[in-house]
């Protein structure tokens, strides 16, 4: 057996509990979180963003949604790690608690879970026992050496209208960040600073931890149970009051009008590099995923990248059905007839985070390979003029078209869209079956349109455009046309030959 899964039931034996939940993230609870902070990924060898394990006395078991399904069985030793699949509709907390008998105690690492899980857990009448620190992984470490400022509203401005009977906790990174229009850009896919920030009244101040600041202050502590880990929740203590949703991330998830003409010249300069890359597809021969990964990151910097927003995803073939796909491998090498998926974005001055994803073939393609493509563009363009301003009802939507246009084998296992801002991955808006996407898009939030379709003994095709609201109509901040020579025309309708205009230059 694995000498560190030897070494957790040790821990776990010494610590009287059958169950151990061990996670993906770290203590700021990101979403992508460097692997030597991935307990996860330490234990089960899987190295997705998301998806955590459950530790029994005999199994791990790893969950994981349709984005990972394919890696996890790839990337695991299935004699040690069984991956539960998660289904649209499936839940991650709910497939847990089915996996513990009542009466047992579940051991969670409190400085990585959300106060809003650690309630839901108790809620489906699970007994935890809260353990400080995560043995299996390293502790991030607050380093702000290289923070500078941006361009944005004054701290002043954003809080001024704020009115709270005590201090307003703030401890996701993005909303820090957006408070004080600080970023960093020396760590790889990220521009946030590393902190959490207290206001008081018309004060902001950053902190590195919260122990001093609440030991010291004497009136109520306003937290975001979603955003807090259960540790900081516990320090806070008979001080908390609960805020519905945190003020910060609502009026970040709004951008200004700079910050929507910031986003169209990145956008700009990221079409520019994503049509490099496929003039270096379409130009070169013997090159691998991993050269066109190389390249492409040469690219995005001569556009005037600070960084990547994400590593970038450079998938062939039956790689591509992989929708998270992160090897970009030396032996994978691009031949006449290959499927290409690549999505990538980057970071520029406002430190925004830019999201992409386009699809080439080399040479010439296969009817299968034209017949996808095509449907995927028939459900983006559909989703797109649909002048719908619900997350939710903008995913049904794109699920109809497919459900008039299957193809067997194919399926479209993830959401429609995410946010986007200083993380790559935000919320709001939404755009999914979950019921966080049954809320209005408003005017200039930012989001993705990516409908895909994957069949693992094929490839797959995922087509992105990063787009924002204005005046309840959806425009593209994307103008990367698509590859004209994988759309079988036949099959569009004059409507959406119209539609597809729009993407022909740029």
């Amino acid at each position: 057996m694995n000498s560190l899964v030897e070494k957790v039931r040790k821990f776990m034996k010494s610590e009287g509990i059958s169950y151990l939940l061990v996670n993906s993230t770290n203590r700021y609870l990101e979403e992508y979180t460097p692997l030597d902070e991935n307990s996860r990924y330490f234990l089960t060898g899987f190295s997705g963003s998301t998806g955590d394990a459950l530790v029994t006395e005999n199994d791990i078991y790893l969950f994981v949604d349709g984005r990972y399904h394919i890696q996890a069985d790839l990337e695991v030793d299935h004699d040690i790690v069984k991956v539960v699949k998660l289904q649209n509709g499936q839940t991650f907390l709910d497939e847990l608690a089915g996996k513990i008998p009542d009466g047992e105690v579940l051991g969670i690492f409190s400085k990585k879970n959300s106060q809003k899980r650690v309630e839901y857990l108790k809620l489906k009448g699970i007994k935890l026992k809260y353990l400080d620190n995560d043995f299996i992984s390293k502790e991030s470490v607050t380093d702000n050496e290289n923070v500078i400022k941006v361009d944005g509203v004054s701290v002043e401005d954003k809080i001024k209208n704020l009115n709270y009977d005590g201090a307003v906790l703030i401890t996701n990174l993005e909303e820090v960040s957006y408070l004080f229009n600080l970023r960093d850009f020396s760590n790889n896919y990220e521009s946030k600073i590393k902190g959490k920030a207290v206001i008081i009244s018309d004060r902001a101040r950053l902190l590195d931890e919260i122990d001093d600041f609440v030991e010291s202050y004497d009136g109520y502590i306003y937290v975001d149970k979603s955003s807090i880990n259960a540790y900081d929740f516990a320090l806070v203590g008979g001080k908390a009051k609960y805020l519905d949703d945190s003020p910060i991330k609502l009026m970040k998830s709004v951008k200004t009008d700079d910050e929507i003409e910031h986003y169209k010249d990145a956008f700009r300069r990221t079409d520019l590099a994503v049509r490099a890359i496929r003039e270096y597809i379409e130009n070169n021969d013997n090159i691998s995923e991993y050269d066109v990964a190389e390249q492409l990151e040469k690219e995005f910097k001569r556009f005037g990248a600070k960084s990547l927003s994400f590593k970038s995803i450079v998938a062939k073939d039956k790689n591509s059905a992989l929708a998270h796909y992160s090897k970009c491998s030396k032996d994978e090498i691009i031949k006449d007839g290959s499927l290409v998926l690549i999505d990538c974005g980057a970071y520029y001055e406002q430190g925004l985070a830019t999201d992409i994803t386009r699809v080439f073939v080399k040479g010439k393609p296969s009817e299968l390979q034209k017949r996808v493509y095509t449907t995927v563009l028939k459900m983006f363009l559909h989703a797109y003029n649909s002048n719908l301003n619900v997350g939710y009802d903008i995913d049904a939507l794109a699920r109809q078209i497919y459900s008039q246009n299957l193809i067997d084998g194919f399926v479209f296992n993830h959401g429609l869209g995410h946010g986007i801002g200083i993380s790559v991955h935000e919320y709001p808006p939404n755009l999914s079956k979950n019921e966080i996407a049954k809320v209005e898009i408003k005017d200039n939030m930012c989001f993705t349109i990516e409908p895909g379709l994957y069949n693992e003994n094929h490839f797959g095709v995922r087509l992105e455009n990063s787009c924002y609201m204005k005046n309840g109509k959806i425009h593209s901040f994307v103008h990367m046309n698509y590859e004209r020579k994988l759309i079988d025309f036949s099959l569009l309708t004059e409507q959406e030959k119209l539609w597809l205009k729009e993407f022909e230059v740029i």
